[in-house]
């Protein structure tokens, strides 16, 4: 079997990672958390600020011609799109003799079906009083307008049928007068004309009979549908609670100040990438994750693990340092003064045994420019590091950020741990770091985390390092031994043993 290398890995990477992607917003929960917290404010301040005016409701119980039982509301929201209609608005501003425009009253009252039969109308006033007159007059208004269509249908309906009758009638008697003027002896051709016209004659009869029936009953169902149109809830005043309203309002603007700030987020942390797990800066920067520190003071509870996990950083850190002959460099991406901070107290550790001198390369000298405190170890800058003689031991600490000075990182140490904070680079910023450290023939040993995602369980370790790695990493400087002769640094420990596990694979 074969391994797979990282580069097969990153070739086969989604075009969209969620796991990355959820971890990234969920880093970002001081973001949307804000956004939530300043939508229900504002949800607040607009019920206690823009509170609703004064509304006034009514029910109408609308009969129509054409009910059926199947009926999917056409009829209801038919009347609902008729109230919103100059004519009726016009109706009721004369009842209230109110010199309003229609077309302004219309916006302030709005028709909901709530059957098929039942409509119910809204209206906003500037007083409880103001709405509960303008609730009825436009209950009234609708009223008298549907009864007056249902009459003007029931009327046209019973004058065409009547006009049908008379033209009816008047054929029945040109069919009379032809019946009365035949003779009643002729020839068989007469005979047949005279049945047919009997036949024409019995069928008109019926047929008069019947539309005007018909006309009797299209009036007879009028007054029960008239009757069946009515007010069934008398307009009243609609009680609202400042509490409630201000809680529903919150409510609202907490789900969307919510639903905005995740999105925000998301997008956001899309169009940044800026990677969060292990494994992508382990990816990214050709190196494998050896420790995690978290980000900002820990809580109560979480403040003795974070100072193990410190202490045992700094102890491998130590042990590193005096197994090889090599200066060591801190290298930071988004965490200078905890980076300082650690030097320092490795440098602590390791003054026990010898001298130690920390080269500060971190912008603006922030360690060099301090004021020392009894016991610190020497302190000085890039431009001195020729100076520190060769019996003390030489620790740098620097910056890979942005406007960092490369061609110093060397004088700093040629193997370095580079202190990323989860988050903070880009993608093509890890890949600028891990390229100019391979220019600069320096060795990276590892990667230490800054405020990892404490949900995080992908692994930060690169099996196929020495391969995989950016250019340069793989072809490690021949470096004079103490016989004058050039000898070939040999890689880590974990690098070797990554490569002899390759080859078993393999």
């Amino acid at each position: 079997m074969t391994t797979r290398t990282t580069a097969d890995s990153s070739a086969a990477a989604p075009l969209l990672d969620l796991q990355a992607l959820v971890a990234a917003v969920r880093r970002r929960r001081r973001f949307w958390g804000s956004t939530a917290l300043l939508g229900l404010l504002i949800g607040v301040a607009v019920a206690v600020l823009l509170p609703q005016p004064p509304t006034a409701v009514t029910k109408v119980l609308v009969a129509h011609q054409e009910d059926q039982p199947n009926d999917p509301g056409t009829l209801i929201r038919t009347d609902v799109a008729l109230l919103q209609t100059t004519r009726i608005g016009g109706e009721a501003l004369r009842a209230l003799k109110s010199s309003e425009r229609p077309e302004d009253f219309m916006r302030d009252y709005e028709g909901i079906g709530l059957t098929n039969n039942v409509l119910q109308i809204s209206v906003r006033g500037d007083s409880e009083a103001e709405a509960v007159a303008r609730a009825r007059a436009l209950a009234d208004a609708f009223v008298a307008d549907h009864v007056r269509r249902l009459r003007e249908a029931a009327n046209a309906d019973a004058k065409a049928l009547l006009d049908q009758r008379d033209r009816l009638r008047d054929e029945l008697a040109r069919i009379n007068r032809e019946i009365g003027g035949a003779s009643p002896e002729g020839a068989p051709r007469a005979s047949a004309n005279m049945e047919s016209l009997f036949a024409r004659r019995a069928e008109l009869t019926s047929r008069i009979s019947d539309v005007g029936q018909r006309a009797e009953e299209a009036r007879i169902g009028m007054p029960r549908l008239i009757a069946g149109t009515q007010i069934v809830d008398e307009p009243r005043a609609v009680r609202r609670s400042l509490l409630k309203t201000a809680a529903t309002d919150a409510a609202i603007g907490l789900a969307l100040g919510l639903a905005l700030g995740l999105a925000v987020a998301a997008v956001g942390s899309v169009v940044a990438d800026r990677p969060v797990l292990r494994r992508e800066i382990a990816a990214h920067l050709g190196a494998s994750v050896i420790a995690e520190l978290p980000g900002r003071p820990p809580r109560l509870w979480g403040r003795r693990k974070g100072r193990a996990a410190r202490t045992r950083l700094i102890s491998s850190l130590a042990r590193t340092v005096r197994n090889s002959a090599e200066p060591l460099s801190l290298l930071e991406l988004g965490c200078a003064r905890g980076t300082g901070a650690l030097a320092l107290d490795l440098a602590g550790v390791l003054a026990a045994e010898r001298p130690v001198v920390v080269v500060d390369g971190l912008p603006g000298g922030q360690l060099a420019d301090r004021r020392p405190k009894p016991g610190d170890p020497a302190v000085v800058g890039v431009e001195r590091a020729a100076t520190v003689p060769h019996q003390e031991r030489r620790l740098g600490v620097g910056s890979v950020a942005p406007g960092a000075a490369w061609t110093e990182l060397p004088y700093l140490g040629t193997r370095t741990v580079l202190l990323v904070r989860a988050g903070h680079g880009s993608a093509a910023w890890l890949h600028t770091v891990a390229r100019q450290l391979a220019d600069q023939r320096i060795a990276v040993i590892g990667v230490v985390l800054i405020d990892p995602d404490p949900r995080d369980r992908t692994d930060g370790t690169l099996w196929e390092g020495p391969r995989t790695a950016p250019r340069g990493r793989n072809e490690p400087p021949a470096r004079p031994n103490g016989a004058g002769r050039r000898r070939k640094e040999r890689l880590p420990m974990w690098a070797a043993a990554g490569s002899e596990n390759d080859q078993e694979a393999r």
